[in-house]
């Protein structure tokens, strides 16, 4: 069972125009953002990473304006464990539960949540918070993942696993996200 203070958000990719051909990608930006929303308020680091935003454009501002109080971290490596940067800063905040969310689910969360595992994490694939330009290769990725060991979960899952009673101190502030 997912833990506050076991867990980490990794938001991935989510740029420019790229990010809106996604399939389903209204879907996909609002369970980011409940996400987003849900682990600050509960006091959950979340690591924020961008592909080449040179040639892929930055963050949509949908998912950009709630992270300004996180630094992207700029990768050229499909796999966020591909960056020291990224690898370095997962070190430092010593969480072993990464809620990985964003695009493209057949490349950058397939190849992170593998390099992930390979880093003995225990990785929660948001499954309605990944996408890719086609229905086929998310859903390839997805099950693929399963098949390697991801734990697969949706947005609100995760966060009601994260709270575990409705006596959780701000438990109607974030049951008011899903909504």
């Amino acid at each position: 069972m997912l833990k506050p203070e076991n867990s980490c958000l990794v938001v991935v990719d989510v740029q420019g125009k790229l990010a809106t051909l996604m399939y389903n990608h209204e879907i996909l930006f609002k369970n980011i953002q409940i996400l987003i929303k849900s682990c600050k308020i509960m006091s959950i680091p979340i690591l924020w990473c961008q592909q080449q935003p040179k040639a892929l454009g930055s963050t949509v501002l949908e998912i950009a304006n709630l992270l300004t109080d996180n630094q992207p971290i700029n990768k050229t490596s499909f796999s966020c464990c591909g960056c020291e940067e990224f690898t370095g800063k997962l070190n430092s905040i010593s969480r072993s539960q990464i809620l990985l969310c964003g695009i493209e689910a057949h490349v950058c969360i397939y190849q992170t949540a593998v390099d992930l595992m390979k880093a003995g994490k225990e990785v929660h694939l948001i499954t309605d918070a990944v996408s890719s330009r086609t229905a086929e290769n998310k859903q390839l990725a997805i099950e693929r993942l399963k098949t390697e060991g991801v734990k697969l979960s949706s947005a609100e899952m995760a966060i009601f696993e994260l709270m575990k009673t409705a006596d959780y101190p701000q438990f109607k502030q974030i049951a008011m996200l899903v909504k």
